[in-house]
């Protein structure tokens, strides 16, 4: 397995630690619950070293994301980030990414399972002035996430935190290193990003800047297993689980960054015969009994007949309930409509909901 730069760390702290996409990880400190509500009520922070990063260079780097990606690439202006993904000659889901305009290049930061499959992608389609580097192993990546977050980096940071809008970024220092400080997260919290090098000694330096700045907030070290149950009740995918090269954008809820009036783009004549053709549409849905959905589990239809499976499932520490997300029927997509989930050969009752489970913050 592979080890991010806070290996050590984590296991000073005590982690439990897993293989999650090849890397040695910590799912837990403290307890997932504890770690869950520490997030929403103060601050926490996630070692998310394990994401890849590439950066595409040259004159013809717009040209070449904007063919390659879904979302609309010119929209972007220098310090803003977008939501987008990767898609293959079929229409259906290589990745989700986030693609970072920098001053002069693109960053695109990819999931830890997809970072060989997305950047040989890139490379084969690549064409005209465009370099490419995978700079994932020289990049470490912690996530502070929480109401707090803003007060704790702001002691240690010569940027203006309260300056960087949602979905932007800043470049400078936190606890005297050059990053890039992004104003994103997979909480729905208030929350940034950094991104930095990886060196040993710069790891160590800001891992303890920001736990020092952030003790009087009582910020945690947090696990895979809270960031599992934070995203969910924002209703954010989790590739592997939610969308794969199995599933197109426009069923997985997608079609808001699926740009079909921006000209040509790789996929796009797939992806247009998948609009015309709706079968099943991923969903978030909440369950009436006192169970808790998983992966994999079957949903009915309100007369029993099978409907799809569970994609994510957990208990919301939150709203105290299994939630789930899973593809359904599209006749059954609608809110409120009754479904049920075979819990160890059980129909136990559930509803379709709207998301997000809880209320966005950030």
């Amino acid at each position: 397995m592979k080890k991010t730069p806070f290996n050590e760390i984590h296991r000073r702290l005590g982690a439990k630690l897993v293989e999650f996409a090849g890397f040695e990880m910590p799912i837990q400190y403290s307890g997932i619950v504890n770690e869950h509500n520490t997030v929403r009520e103060g601050i926490g922070v996630f070692d998310v070293s394990h994401m890849g990063e590439f950066f595409v260079h040259g004159k013809d780097a717009e040209a070449f994301l904007q063919r390659n990606t879904l979302n609309d690439v010119t929209k972007l202006t220098a310090g803003k980030a977008q939501y987008t993904a990767l898609v293959n000659e079929s229409g259906l889901l290589l990745d989700d990414l986030i693609v970072y305009k920098l001053d002069n290049a693109y960053m695109v930061v990819a999931n830890a399972s997809n970072i060989e499959k997305d950047f040989n992608a890139c490379l084969s389609r690549k064409s005209g002035d465009v370099k490419l580097e995978n700079a994932s192993d020289a990049t470490a990546l912690l996530s502070i996430q929480g109401p707090r977050s803003k007060d704790t980096l702001q002691k240690i940071s010569d940027v203006d935190l309260s300056a960087i809008e949602y979905y932007h970024f800043a470049e400078g220092k936190i606890a005297g290193i050059d990053a890039i400080i992004s104003r994103t997260g997979y909480t729905g919290e208030v929350g940034f990003e950094v991104f930095f090098g990886a060196e040993a000694e710069d790891c160590e330096k800001m891992w303890d800047a920001i736990f020092d700045a952030g003790k009087e907030f009582d910020i945690l070290p947090i696990g895979l297993g809270a960031r599992d149950t934070l995203r969910l009740e924002m209703g954010y995918c989790l590739y592997g689980n939610d969308i794969d090269e199995t599933t197109n954008p426009i069923e997985a809820g997608l079609g808001w960054i699926t740009k079909l009036d921006k000209g040509d783009f790789f996929g796009k004549d797939a992806i247009i015969r998948a609009k015309q053709n709706v079968t099943r549409k991923l969903v978030g849905f909440m369950m009436d009994e006192n169970a808790i959905p998983r992966h994999g589990y079957e949903i009915h239809s309100g007369n029993g007949v099978k409907t799809g499976i569970v994609t994510s499932g957990t208990f919301s520490p939150t709203l105290g309930k299994g939630i789930g997300m899973g593809y359904v029927d599209s006749s059954l997509a609608g809110e409120n409509t009754p479904i049920s989930v075979d819990i160890r050969g059980k129909q136990t009752r559930a509803h379709v909901v709207k998301l997000p489970f809880v209320a966005k913050k950030n």
